[in-house]
């Protein structure tokens, strides 16, 4: 057993509002202060900060690029001699495999936030930096998989060792209430999806599918991107624009979910889906569709959602979902706390620090 405090820098692009800073937000702000020595470098800027990290000292480096960051890793990990280094997000990950090189006493991990191999379909980001990471990921002592499916694509994109790879699930980080009970008895049925407005999230289906439906809904739109206007000149064409509540922002993100009958998930992939997850935590089940990623590790047929293979499929388990199905909100909610408590995924976390530490020594 590694017997001193474990020294971890914990490195990420910005604390902008995004699933991989809130995850490792609160993965370095909880970790046992008994056994961790905790330090988080922000490559961005403070003023984007939109997670509380009260637990751990931060140095902002003001940079616009993660290039424009390599000297400054490199000095402070030098100089905090650290134990450990983490990164998430895939130009990070990279740029700490290249950096691996310079200190063969300290143990690299990049946590991978997506299924590279399909989500670079949707993506316009330099194939060079694609070619980068498949040349040198290999480096990384260890690399964090948010689902099965990401686990298996790391390995045949980056041919990492199997030994290297470890699939570690997004934890439940919120403290979310069980709400009182379900409200599909509601005469107006009210929808709701969260997540960033790109073409991944397949928002574009999902209002495709609530077109058809003869009965009264509202459709609650939470997030912000670069598809909001093609969006909503669809909702235009489709005449939903009466059905349609948008809301940019908001820190009250469970409180909307709660009041919400059903969960509508669109994407087209995932890493782990932070939103769905919170869905089920607060009791409301979800209708998604079948994509690679961490979905099909959450839902549970018939306990807290449907997955559905096209748009009919979809629109069959929505009104399934509806109006045939009595759901539970507290066996929702057990489906995914027995799995995904933050007490379960922090203590994987812990458990693979310690054992990259007793194999350095």
């Amino acid at each position: 057993m590694y017997q001193n405090r474990i020294k971890i820098l914990f490195i990420l692009p910005s604390l902008k509002a995004g699933g991989a800073e809130r995850v490792m937000s609160f993965i370095a702000d909880n970790l046992n202060e008994k056994w961790f020595d905790k330090k988080m470098i922000i490559v961005g800027y403070e003023e984007d900060k939109a997670f509380d990290v009260s637990n751990v000292d931060i140095t902002f480096l003001n940079k616009s690029r993660v290039i424009f960051s390599f000297i400054d890793i490199i000095k402070i990990i030098k100089r905090e001699k650290a134990d450990i280094v983490i990164g998430s997000i895939g130009h990070i990950n990279t740029l700490l495999a290249i950096i691996s090189i310079l200190f063969r006493k300290t143990k690299f991990i990049g946590r991978e936030s997506s299924v590279s191999s399909i989500r670079q379909k949707f993506s316009s980001n330099n194939s060079f930096i694609g070619y980068i990471a498949q040349k040198n990921y290999k480096l990384l002592d260890a690399v964090i998989c948010q689902s099965r499916d990401m686990y298996d694509d790391v390995r045949n994109l980056y041919n990492i060792d199997k030994n290297k790879c470890i699939v570690i699930n997004n934890p439940i980080s919120g403290n979310l209430s069980l709400k009182d009970s379900n409200n599909t008895d509601n005469q107006v049925k009210e929808l709701i999806t969260v997540g960033r407005l790109n073409k991944v999230k397949g928002h574009e289906r999902i209002l495709s599918v609530l077109a058809k439906l003869t009965y009264d809904w509202r459709y609650t739109i939470v997030g912000r991107g670069e598809e909001k206007d093609t969006l909503f000149d669809l909702i235009d064409r489709l005449g939903l624009k009466e059905k349609i509540r948008y809301i940019e922002f908001t820190n009250e993100v469970p409180k909307y979910l709660m009041e919400s009958d059903l969960f509508l998930q669109g994407s087209y992939v995932e890493g782990f889906p932070n939103a769905l997850l919170e869905s089920c935590a607060v009791g409301t089940p979800a209708v998604v569709f079948n994509a690679p990623g961490g979905t099909k590790e959450i839902i549970e047929e018939d306990l807290n959602g449907y997955i559905s293979e096209n748009e009919e499929d979809f629109l069959q388990n929505v009104i399934k979902a509806l109006e045939l199905k009595d759901w539970n909100p507290l066996e929702i909610r057990n489906s995914v706390f027995s799995k995904f408590s933050k007490e379960i995924i922090l203590n994987k976390y812990e458990e693979l620090f310690k054992n990259l530490m007793e194999k350095k020594n």
